[in-house]
């Protein structure tokens, strides 16, 4: 009975309660108790990155248009995302949960995955493990954090999610299908609003629902995704935890405060954006294949443009290519929101920029050295001389992401 014990995986996934709007309570403490909604200024036209739980009272929550987060509560306190701030902040949590396993998995700023099954002589049980790792995150870094606490990654991801803030949910191993029937449809991952549309057509609303549907119909629905969806809904997720696995993408956009068709704005708007995206690219030692455009319309029609081509961290090859591919589009509408975001990412080494272009390296080598200025003087230091007439504000409201981006509704 113990080795068929020690067989079931034990997986934690940890994610901090409002993370953005946490941090900024904890360094002000008169902002303790009063809805705080950190993101884009409550006058532009950007979106909530993080709100309070009491913000969210009022129905506020990230991704939010930030006009409708102040309609909703004007009596709210607005700051402004400082990443560098959340980041340290991150990297702390991090180390802590590093004590724990080696197997850790960050999937954003503030949220990872862990699988503790060696851990158990260590630290004991899952429960044991995540309630010592809640104490750690509260003694070290004054934060809360809500733990799931399960088999596998999926069901411990769900269960994170039940009791926030400062919660800790643990589903016992054969308990899974039980945990996850009576929730809805829309827990599961891979169904956003379509599929739960095609899925209540079916009469499907709960999970238990969907793990009860004949293998045939959701076949003829789904394709050969209705396998996976009951899979799911079972229960069922063997996917590993992947340390240190690469970031998917990583991006920046920017929202302007009122649309326009100023071609130089929006090319000295992608020339920043690519700049900030390559020393990313560079700080974590990775370089890019595929570059990727996104522009959204005054009428909110979105659209996306990608190419693929050499590994690259320059940013004047980035910058190159994401203006080859404005060139092409003919802006019929007014731009509202402008973005630019890198993927097919690989670890950068020898051999990935070209040996045979000298000017690449050059500017790869250039790079570094002024990386360096910026991390000893600040981001103002050193600038692309393109970006010198740019406001300083204007400058900074294009944030950095990763990944799908932390702060979605922790």
């Amino acid at each position: 009975m113990a080795g068929a014990a020690s067989a079931v995986r034990s997986v934690i996934h940890v994610d901090m309660d409002a993370f953005f709007a946490s941090v900024e309570q904890r360094d002000r403490p008169e902002l303790q108790g009063r809805p705080v909604i950190v993101g884009a200024d409550p006058r532009g036209r950007g979106v909530v990155s993080a709100a309070s739980y009491e913000a969210r009272r009022f129905g506020v929550h990230s991704a939010m248009p930030i006009g409708r987060a102040a309609r909703l509560c004007p009596q709210a306190v607005f700051l402004p995302v400082d990443r560098d701030k959340y980041g340290a902040v991150s990297r702390r949590i991090m180390g802590i949960l590093a004590d724990f396993t080696p197997l850790l998995e960050p999937v954003s700023i503030d949220e990872a995955f862990l699988d503790v099954t060696a851990s158990r002589e260590l630290f004991g049980e899952g429960a044991a493990v995540a309630r010592r790792i809640k104490a750690r995150i509260r003694q070290d870094v004054a934060l809360t954090a809500s733990v799931g606490v399960a088999s596998n990654k999926f069901v411990a991801k769900v269960a994170s999610d039940l009791d926030k803030p400062d919660g800790l949910v643990v589903v016992e191993p054969g308990a899974e299908a039980a945990f996850l029937e009576p929730l809805p449809v829309s827990r599961l991952w891979g169904v956003g609003r379509v599929t739960g549309a095609q899925l209540e057509a079916l009469g499907i609303r709960t999970i238990g629902q969907l793990a009860r549907a004949p293998a045939s119909q959701l076949a003829a629905a789904f394709g050969s995704a209705g396998a996976a969806l009951a899979a799911l809904a079972r229960g069922l997720d063997d996917r590993p935890v992947e340390p240190l696995s690469p970031p998917k993408s990583v991006g920046a956009e920017e929202t302007f405060e009122m649309d326009h068709r100023d071609a130089e704005r929006l090319r000295a708007t992608l020339r920043q954006q690519a700049e900030r995206v390559t020393r990313e690219l560079r700080d974590e030692g990775y370089a890019a294949r595929t570059v990727t455009l996104k522009l959204r319309f005054a009428d909110f029609s979105t659209i996306t443009r990608s190419h693929t081509g050499d590994p690259t961290q320059d940013g004047l090859t980035v910058y190159r290519q994401v203006i080859a591919l404005l060139d092409r589009i003919s802006l019929a509408q007014p731009v509202r929101l402008i973005g630019l975001s890198v993927s097919g990412l690989g670890v950068a080494g020898a051999g990935q920029l070209s040996l045979l272009d000298a000017a690449a390296v050059r500017r790869e080598r250039l790079a570094r050295a002024v990386d360096r200025l910026l991390e000893r003087f600040g981001d103002a230091a050193v600038r692309p001389a393109s970006l010198l007439d740019r406001p300083e504000a204007e400058r900074r409201r294009s944030p950095t992401h990763r990944r799908l981006e932390g702060e979605r509704n922790s």
